[in-house]
């Protein structure tokens, strides 16, 4: 059972290393470099919407035929990422793939917590985020191999596979026992969310690009959505986020954090891959290289925290992942082309540690805090807060960067010879798409030093929400334990 578990969050752990590591190549060759970022902020922002409500309907009616057809739906848009032709394409059929990995990543962590007692649990969760390490040291290898040997559509079909043999594994082994609870599936709380988030990360990512007046009113609607969506979760028990969990400050805290260090990593996972292959121009296989110290730093953490969970307690164990936060934020504050692929590795390194700490003391402590009828409404709500983190973060730098570009493009008065699309040319390995005239080496040096000064910024971002990750960390109850 454990060993399908693992194989199913192998699923979700591989698409993200595999998918950013060739996410270079393949806006090289279907263009749209201006939706890059919504590549992967599609397919987190439906995880985020979708990972409550898979909670929720799995309090009901039980773990299995949520994790069972989430596998299927999630399949189904791998295939169809792979015969996308277009960015836009491409974009769409990430949102399904989203809402699939909400269902099987909310269930096989906390299928966690319903299988194994507290002080198993640690363990437990060490051994799944040692998925992460294995996958994900596979993810960016094959990712680098694909793209330089086969088609980029094979970045997707990858994890088929694997897909199916955990479907049938976990078809013939999971037994469970169901409370039925009749609680009712939070719609209108849902739709709220997805509208509320939906509109923040079109105003964060393209706002620059927006009318002063379209700006203005798309500020207005977010706001009076995500107002909305306040009071109702104020009014209503059992909500998309269980918010009357919330009053204790060591769930608040820990929900707070997730969705903190989802900035951070969704910024590391984003944008070293490019900086390492366009920047410094080297190859798609060194960037996954230099990004497989996060997945190799992430496991490893894990699973001493888990040891140290209940001896130290949760408090200490997030500090040790917020001071880690802080050193990895610190090393891509000033990370520069001629330090190399070695300082991006130190510093995913350290960022990997953070998450491990950081994911693993919060989950563990909600899940101690709960009864089964709420086990997966309280798990989902805090894989929701950190996927909230990744798509605000992925909108908000996506944003940074491409404002920053663009301003630098008219600032040197070259708007007749570069865009943004013009940065696709530095992430294709050959240097340019067919039919196309190449650039003199003097246009190709200023947007590299564009894409290079564009990035530095967003990391100046993720240093900041580091530095927040270990204030917050330094707020955990100390006096709380785990039994």
């Amino acid at each position: 059972m454990l060993a399908f578990l693992m194989t199913t969050m192998a699923l979700g752990s591989i698409e993200g290393t595999i998918v950013a590591t060739a996410m270079p190549s393949i806006v090289s060759a279907l263009g749209g470099f201006e939706l890059y970022s919504w590549v992967f902020a599609a397919y987190l922002l439906t995880q985020a919407v979708f990972t409550p409500i898979a909670g929720g309907i799995a309090d009901k009616v039980g773990r299995k035929p949520v994790l069972l057809v989430s596998i299927v739906v999630f399949l189904a848009a791998s295939v169809a990422c792979g015969f996308a032709t277009t960015m836009g394409q491409l974009v769409a059929f990430r949102f399904l793939q989203g809402l699939g990995a909400a269902g099987f990543s909310t269930m096989v962590v906390t299928l966690a917590g319903d299988l194994y007692t507290v002080r198993e649990r640690g363990r437990i969760q060490a051994y799944l985020a040692s998925v992460w390490g294995v996958s994900s040291v596979l993810g960016p290898l094959a990712g680098g191999l694909i793209v330089a040997n086969v088609d980029w559509a094979w970045v997707f079909w990858f994890n088929v596979p694997f897909g199916i043999v955990a479907f049938f594994g976990l078809s013939r082994y999971l037994k469970e026992k169901v409370t039925h609870t009749g609680a009712r599936v939070d719609v209108a709380g849902a739709a709220l969310l997805l509208v509320g988030i939906s509109g923040l990360m079109v105003l964060l990512n393209m706002g620059a690009r927006l009318g002063q007046g379209t700006r203005l009113a798309l500020g207005a609607f977010v706001l009076v959505s995500l107002v909305a969506l306040g009071r109702h979760l104020w009014r209503r028990k059992g909500g998309i986020l269980p918010v009357d969990l919330w009053r204790d400050s060591l769930v608040l805290l820990a929900n707070v954090s997730a969705f903190v260090a989802g900035v951070v990593m969704i910024g590391v996972i984003t944008y070293a891959p490019p900086y390492v292959q366009g920047v410094m121009g080297y190859t798609p296989l060194v960037a996954g290289f230099a990004l497989t110290t996060m997945s190799l730093g992430w496991p490893l953490a894990s699973s001493i925290c888990g040891r140290l969970l209940i001896p130290l307690g949760p408090a200490n164990t997030a500090r040790i992942g917020g001071a880690a936060a802080a050193i990895g934020g610190l090393l891509y504050l000033f990370l520069r082309p001629e330090h190399g692929p070695w300082w991006v590795a130190g510093a995913s390194f350290a960022i990997g540690v953070a998450m491990g700490f950081t994911n693993t003391s919060s989950i563990v402590s909600i899940q101690s805090t709960v009864r089964w009828e709420r086990r997966a409404s309280a798990t989902a709500a805090n894989l929701l807060m950190r996927l909230l983190g990744n798509s605000v973060g992925a909108a908000l730098l996506g944003g940074v960067l491409n404002a920053s570009i663009v301003t630098g493009i008219e600032r040197e008065g070259v708007g007749d010879v570069l865009s943004l699309g013009t940065v696709e040319r530095l992430l294709n390995p050959a240097g340019m798409a067919v039919g196309e005239a190449p650039l003199p080496e003097a246009s190709m040096g200023l947007i590299r030093r564009l894409l290079a000064g564009g990035i530095e910024q967003v990391f100046v971002v993720t240093f900041v929400a580091a530095a927040v990750l270990f204030v917050l960390s330094m707020l955990w109850p100390r006096s709380r334990r785990l039994e």
